[in-house]
């Protein structure tokens, strides 16, 4: 057995999330609270959405320091009167017959457009990695915008050229200003 297949076999998963008012957000705190219970911080996702901020953290370790850790955040909530959830999970299985592509999409803003946009990429079993979008206005008009950037992993088997053609069709119907292209590591 190989090293890293050694320690992804010991590493254990805990899934963090959290929401507060944004001058309070307890990333600092959090990660103070992981490294000390002896656990990594593998992946961070931090938003400002409205008045908020949404906190998504991955911390790692041996199955003794995520315990730790559980029992540190339940602490931790109870003390600072957080909004905080936490649970175990496994590893992301590698789905490496999917093929990273970048979406970004702006319009006009009218309800349903997400949906729509999503809807397009269920239909078709295509996966959303990521997405983030936002309504804002022009800065020449004051029109309300729609902004959309997502990341998909599309089928290895699927043909790509084809695939970005009904989107673009399928934009151009909905009067959407789109691109799609491979995320570039």
């Amino acid at each position: 057995m190989n090293r890293s297949s050694a320690r992804a076999g010991s590493d254990h998963q805990l899934l963090i999330q959290t929401l507060t008012p944004s001058p309070r957000t307890p990333l600092l705190t959090l990660a103070k609270r992981i490294a000390e219970a002896g656990c990594n911080l593998t992946d961070a996702r931090v938003a400002t959405i409205g008045p908020d901020t949404s906190l998504t953290l991955l911390a790692t370790g041996a199955w003794d320091a995520v315990a730790k850790l559980e029992s540190a955040l339940v602490k931790l909530a109870r003390d600072e009167d957080l909004r905080l959830v936490h649970y175990r999970t496994s590893p992301r299985e590698h789905h490496s017959h999917l093929l990273p592509y970048l979406v970004e999409v702006i319009s006009a803003d009218r309800p349903g457009i997400l949906v729509k946009i999503i809807d397009f990429f269920d239909r078709r079993d295509i996966v959303i990695e990521q997405m983030s979008s936002l309504r804002y206005q022009a800065m020449q008009t004051g029109a309300d915008m729609f902004q959309a950037q997502i990341t998909i992993g599309i089928p290895s088997a699927t043909h790509i050229a084809a695939l970005r053609d009904d989107f673009l069709e399928f934009c151009d119907g909905l009067n959407l200003d789109a691109i799609m292209d491979p995320v570039k590591f």
